[in-house]
């Protein structure tokens, strides 16, 4: 788990990560913690598996690796953490916004557009 999510990752991720639902009627199989959810993520991201291929050693299974994934996205999960990791190296000055980039694409309209 160290390998995928180290400590370093874990401890601002798990500021922004929403509280587990509670299930109303009680009962059913515990949740599958958010740092093995976490790990199974980065790896089905970075390595391009299917979600179908998530590797049992991770724990949990492929749909609630999938899941918790849309859950995270739904509630702007890893907006949050950029926010929070760059408000934390602005208040450290540790960002350095002479590297910064600003990308954009820009095109033509066909046929003249509707807005010309």
């Amino acid at each position: 788990m160290e390998r995928f999510v180290p400590e370093g990752l874990w401890q601002p991720f798990e500021r922004v990560v929403p509280v587990a639902p509670v299930r109303p009627q009680g009962g059913g199989r515990g949740r599958y913690g958010d740092r093995e959810a976490l790990a199974a993520i980065l790896f089905v991201v970075s390595s391009g598996w299917t979600w179908r291929r998530t590797p049992e050693a991770f724990g949990p299974l492929w749909s609630t690796v999938y899941r918790r994934f849309t859950e995270w996205i739904q509630a702007r999960v890893r907006a949050e953490l950029h926010r929070l990791v760059l408000d934390e190296l602005g208040a450290n000055g540790e960002l350095d916004r002479s590297r910064c980039a600003i990308d954009s694409v820009n095109m033509q309209a066909m046929k003249a557009g509707t807005g010309t």
